[in-house]
Order: structure tokens, then sequence, then C-alpha cells
């Protein structure tokens, strides 16, 4: 019963949209192509977005040799932060970001899961 009604809605749709006599102007057209091609700009991004993120949950970001534009992918990361974070290493534990004052306590809670420094040797001075 779920089909046929849902078929029915589709079919009065398309009649609808088929029995449309009215015709765009080029000026019509062109917003609405442009409207649909913004849209499907955001969808790239918001899917690019969602596979980097998938990416680096499953394999953590090493500080001391990752590149800006990786450390700029991690959550509320600028562009500025990134370029602080590569001028202060070696790191040899990821709180270093939070000792050495790169980043703020709750900064870092949100890419704490997401980095590494991946077999730094303990640093005796800090």
């Amino acid at each position: 019963m779920r089909i046929l009604s849902i078929s029915f809605v589709a079919i009065v749709f398309l009649a609808t949209v088929a029995c449309s006599t009215q015709k765009q102007s080029p000026e019509e057209l062109k917003e609405r192509t442009a409207e649909a091609t913004q849209d499907l700009k955001q969808n790239a991004k918001a899917v690019v977005e969602g596979v980097r993120e998938g990416w680096s949950k499953d394999k953590p970001l090493n500080l001391n040799t990752a590149t800006k534009e990786q450390l700029t992918s991690l959550p509320g990361v600028t562009s500025d932060q990134a370029e602080a974070i590569i001028v202060s290493r070696p790191y040899y534990a990821p709180n270093d970001l939070v000792k050495r004052k790169v980043l703020s306590r709750g900064e870092y809670s949100k890419i704490a899961d997401r980095v590494t420094t991946a077999g730094g040797k303990p640093n005796p001075g800090m």
C-alpha cells in the first residue's frame, strides 16, 4: 500500500512538472544553474571534510611531520596555530602542545585523539 501511495505521488509530481508550459528566461535558467552549482560545491566540500575526518580518526596525525595543510584539517586548528605547531617542534608527547602553550587545553581536547608524536623520546626538561 505504501509503495502505491509513493508511486502515485511521484506520478502526480512528474505530470505537474511535465505539463508546465511556462518557459524559463535565460536569466532564470542561469540563476537556477548557479544555485545548483553552489549546492553541489557545498555538498562536495562536506564529503571531502567527512573523508578527511574519517582518515584522521583512523590514522593519527604525527605532530612532528605533519604539513601545515594537514594540521589545519584538524578540528579548530587555524593557519596561525598550524604554523606555531610546526615552529615548536619537536614534540615528545601530544600534550606538549598544551605544556608549551601552543594550544589551550580546550583547543587541544578537540584534537587529542587525532594526533601523535609517533615514537618521540621523553624530554627530561619538560
